[in-house]
């Protein structure tokens, strides 16, 4: 059985920047990580891999050539090998090219007879890409998947988490399988594991490698744009109320003002 594993690195900061004029994320100075949400994915299909002798794993990411970073990170959990499409022909993608580029990638590659996604990346916080992959490759996609509960060589038996409940899902394989955070506890990176990642040769592959055509991926083979950006300000316009004249003249000041501002309203003879 061969999984693949989608993983994504992403700023490890709070808040993301974008380039006012391109409208593209800001990238650089930013110190990164594996997207947080990729770590289940990666965990569950590890724990497949370790039920079955005939299981083995790659990493699949999609960004500039510092992303082998998340690739190795993936191989030093207990993937088996790693890819890192790099070419500055998929800078500026939006989730339709980028989820197309993973698709022509894991045809590539592949095939395999699993894939797991993360539910979303911090950094857009879409949580397209893992869907849209499994629609472009025509596969089953399982999504909100909360446990996994069989796999034979045809099928896979699945909990998904729903509104009220949880609901038992078959789907023909190959399928994709997107986890929420509760279906398990992402494992450390073991030293041996570190050493392993740092020694494996993560394949480079280029849009021409992967037969991209340049209207089909990046800022060109993108369905949307981000056209304008702009920041909200915030400004705050008040009155200071000194007590100096006294506690009593301050709550009268302050009455005042409330007064000014239709904040008050009188029940039942009393001002509230």
């Amino acid at each position: 059985m061969r999984i693949a594993v989608l993983v994504k690195q992403v700023p490890a900061v709070d808040t993301v920047k974008i380039d006012e004029k391109t409208g593209t994320m800001i990238r650089d100075g930013v110190e990164a990580e594996l997207n947080p949400l990729d770590l289940h994915a990666v965990e569950a299909a590890v724990r497949i891999r370790e039920s079955r002798k005939d299981a083995s794993i790659t990493a699949i990411s999609m960004g500039p050539p510092y992303a082998q970073k998340a690739v190795r990170y993936a191989i030093a959990m207990g993937a088996d090998d790693g890819v890192l499409l790099s070419d500055r022909k998929f800078g500026g993608a939006d989730t339709l090219a980028t989820a197309r580029t993973l698709a022509r990638a894991i045809k590539k590659t592949g095939p395999f007879d699993l894939i797991f996604a993360g539910e979303r990346a911090t950094d857009g916080e879409t949580g397209q890409v893992g869907p849209a992959c499994a629609e472009i490759l025509g596969v089953s996609v399982l999504s909100y998947v909360s446990a996994i509960e069989a796999i034979t060589e045809n099928e896979i038996r699945v909990v998904r988490s729903i509104e009220g409940g949880h609901e038992t899902v078959d789907a023909k394989l190959p399928a994709m399988v997107i986890p929420v955070k509760e279906m398990n506890i992402p494992r450390l990176c073991t030293l041996s594991g570190k050493l392993r990642a740092k020694k494996a040769d993560v394949k480079i592959m280029t849009a021409e490698d992967i037969c991209m055509a340049a209207d089909e991926t990046g800022l060109t083979g993108s369905a949307t744009q981000v056209i304008n950006v702009t920041y909200p300000k915030v400004t705050r316009s008040g009155r200071r109320v000194i007590a100096a004249e006294g506690l009593s003249a301050a709550v009268s000041e302050v009455m005042k003002l409330l007064e000014e501002k239709n904040c008050l309203e009188e029940s039942g003879g009393n001002v509230k």
